[in-house]
């Protein structure tokens, strides 16, 4: 049976006004051939490599140019590359760098005679500023409706000994854990159903080095924008919160309709798929301006989301009903079939596996026919799948093992021994790497796998009680 989908497109323009953080193109042109590696953040504001902040500001009228150039500079006849605290555009479009004052607070260049392009420009109204920011009297006008945080209550950096965790200890164990090379320069998000706080720690060690305050425990974390960026839904709580890594801070709040849970990442498309089980819908979000561009519409209780060659998979929590939804063709739904005791869907070579954590048995389905091709006993207890470079991986929770699967005909390649002696909880590839990461719930342990070779890395240990793990690249923090 084929169900064509609700689809509700929300444009939420609304809330941006014509001085939306959308840079133009030729400005953020000039500056990538200086800064090749610039963060153009979502709403505005332009961090160098340096970690130098620039805020833009919008002229009230463009001047007509032919091509863009440097007007105007303080102190004057610096270049881009130079970071000169005031550029001005011949298009009258300005970057003021932030800079600190005597007293360690956040300001910009305080001039007694202001150019005009500055006293008739406005910042965008959709940014968020540096916390404490002190905008000089003479030029208040560019702030405009933007609201400004004159104290750092915003920030959610919490130090350890500020968290009061009841399950951090003082030291390190005894034994030293060797870090090793694939995971340097990278950090570990960890979230626990004992904590409001994420946890930041470095790779091979069992502390974090501070933790993220969030409203609520966290349902799901996910890193975007190579770990510039959190995405975080929360417990009773109907918003996607957006966390900047950098300065530890919120920086967007997305409301939705209700409390959403499973968030999906789509890196092809640049979007993220958010579920509000309660309400049967998915939420669509440009990572590009992290707004809401969709809404769809879907049947039952959505969980257990998978994505993989534009579908994504999802079981009805309530009558294990399973359903597809055909990204590329016009979210069509399809429906599957029910299936009992559902704990892990995966998708390859154009079959659907489900796994049955009670019966320990995976059922392959052809999605072309939507017929049962196949079923079979696999590790004891599934938990989770992973489909990677034409191999299928299947997790035994109880048997702390791993299964490697050819999907074209579901025969065994080979088994990876975990030897935790825990109960293996989850079976995610790290972005960006020939890696995969295995959470231990019982034992507080997270292994490397090699995802080339198909061995066991390394196994560390965390003084965390283990929901969910997430590694990305290290982000330069502000200071």
């Amino acid at each position: 049976m084929r169900k064509f989908l609700v689809l509700i497109t929300a444009i939420i323009i609304s809330c941006t006004s014509s001085w939306a953080a959308k840079i133009p193109n030729d400005v953020q042109n000039y500056i990538k051939d200086v800064f090749p590696s610039v963060d153009i953040r979502f709403d505005g504001v332009i961090i160098l490599p340096s970690n130098t902040i620039y805020l833009p500001l919008y002229p009230s009228l463009f001047t007509d140019i032919k091509k863009l150039s440097i007007k105007e500079t303080y102190p004057a006849n610096r270049s881009l590359s130079q970071e000169p605290d005031v550029v001005i555009f011949n298009n009258d479009f300005v970057l003021m760098k932030v800079l600190t004052d005597g007293q360690g607070h956040r300001t910009v260049l305080h001039q007694s005679n202001p150019p005009v392009q500055i006293r008739t420009a406005l910042l965008p109204q959709d940014m968020l500023v540096p916390s404490g920011l002190i905008i000089p009297e003479n030029i208040k006008g560019i702030i405009g409706n933007l609201k400004i945080d004159t104290k750092s209550e915003d920030i959610i950096k919490v130090e350890n000994e500020d968290a009061f965790e009841e399950f951090l200890s003082s030291s390190e164990p005894v034994t030293k854990q060797n870090l090793i090379s694939q995971l340097k320069n990278k950090i570990l998000f960890v979230t626990t159903n004992y904590s409001k706080n994420i946890q930041v720690v470095e790779p091979a060690r069992a502390l974090p080095d501070y933790s993220l305050a969030q409203k609520s425990i966290p349902v799901d974390v996910k890193a975007v924008h190579n770990g510039k960026f959190l995405l975080v839904t929360s417990y009773d709580r109907p918003f996607l919160d957006i966390v900047s890594v950098a300065d530890s801070r919120f920086i967007k709040q997305i409301q939705l309709d209700a409390n959403p849970e499973q968030i999906m990442l789509d890196a092809a498309n640049n979007k993220a798929y958010v579920a509000a089980p309660s309400v049967s819908t998915i939420y669509v979000i440009n990572l590009d301006s992290m707004a809401l561009i969709q809404k769809i519409k879907i049947n039952g209780y959505c969980e257990r989301m998978v994505l993989n060659q534009g579908k994504l998979f999802y079981v009805d929590k309530f009558n294990n009903q399973i359903w597809s939804i055909e990204l590329d063709n016009n979210y069509e739904l399809k429906e599957i079939g029910k299936f009992p005791n559902v704990s892990a869907l995966a998708y390859a070579d154009g079959k659907l596996f489900i796994a049955s954590r009670t019966k320990s048995r995976i059922a392959v389905i052809d999605y072309a026919t939507n017929t049962l091709q196949s079923e079979f006993t696999t590790v004891n207890k599934p938990i989770s799948m992973m489909v990677y470079n034409n191999k299928l991986y299947v997790l035994g929770a109880q048997s702390n093992e791993i299964q490697i699967l050819n999907p074209s005909d579901s025969s065994l390649i080979g088994t990876i021994n975990l030897n935790t002696n825990g109960f293996s909880s989850g079976l995610k590839k790290i972005d960006g790497m020939d890696l995969a990461l295995v959470s231990d719930l019982k034992q507080n342990l997270y292994s490397i796998i090699d995802l080339k070779s198909d061995g066991l890395i390394a196994t560390y240990s965390l003084n965390i009680p283990i929901k969910d793990i997430v590694i990305t690249d290290k982000i330069k923090l502000f200071k």
